[in-house]
């Protein structure tokens, strides 16, 4: 009795350990607005931040938040640095082969951005464009898109993130640049730096090089997690609290 008494602190302390909270490492991008971005005091903010967040709590996890550089996030995954990606990548069949995905969580489309009425046309093509110079992020999928349309007309400058893109359009490094359309219109376009270009052409959709939508990147044979990951997916979807949340970002729709 007296050796079960000395034990019960053990054994409180063994349970207690047991019961905290699980703790799940998310990657974020965090040069990315409005998706990700850093406050003035470097803390990440943005709709991917507060939708990696509404999963946590609908899982009943600790969130930690990774700031990942793009070209890290995927290697991230297979080191067993982070758990997921929250950094809108595209679902393709190519980075099925590195990494596994969840249901998607958004599905917004490419479009050019140029100066006002440098590109005055309502459809672009390789050959409209030809010679004009183009950026894009290195290592996207909107790189893969513009290597094998329009590198043969036109010379490609890839930059490492889409703020150094953004740079090189405003200083006049390229003629025009491809993005995603929502992080482009609010993360350029409606900022300071953004006055003076415009959305070009129309919605570039393509499949085969922009997959089904974006959704959370996973180690390959994370299945346990996916499954957690999905079924809190569907329900922030269904209670309305993706919903709340896209409204503090967009005035439209991005599912």
């Amino acid at each position: 009795m007296k050796s079960l008494r000395l034990l019960l602190p053990v054994l409180l302390l063994a349970i207690f350990s047991t019961a905290q909270a699980e703790e799940v490492r998310i990657a974020i991008e965090g040069k990315y607005p409005p998706f990700s971005d850093v406050d003035a005091k470097g803390n990440l903010k943005g709709f991917d931040i507060d939708i990696s967040q509404a999963l946590c709590k609908e899982m009943k996890v600790e969130c930690k938040l990774v700031k990942v550089d793009w070209d890290d996030l995927i290697p991230a995954l297979q080191e067993k640095k982070v758990d997921a990606a929250v950094a809108m990548m595209s679902i393709t069949e190519e980075r099925k082969k590195q990494v596994d995905f969840t249901d998607r969580y958004a599905n917004t489309p490419a479009f050019f951005f140029a100066k006002n009425k440098r590109v005055p046309y309502v459809f672009i093509t390789p050959k409209r464009i030809a010679k004009m110079k183009i950026g894009v992020q290195a290592d996207t999928t909107y790189d893969r898109y513009l290597t094998a349309k329009y590198s043969a007309t036109s010379p490609i400058t890839r930059y490492k993130n889409a703020d150094e893109m953004y740079d090189g359009l405003s200083r006049n490094e390229v003629d025009m640049v491809m993005d995603d359309v929502v992080a482009g219109y609010y993360g350029f376009l409606q900022t300071p730096k953004g006055q003076g270009f415009e959305l070009v052409g129309s919605s570039v959709v393509d499949p085969k090089f922009f997959g089904e939508g974006q959704g959370i990147a996973l180690r390959k044979g994370n299945t346990a997690l996916k499954s957690r990951l999905n079924t809190a997916l569907a329900a922030i979807l269904e209670n309305g609290t993706y919903q709340e949340i896209q409204r503090k970002y967009f005035i439209f729709n991005i599912y």
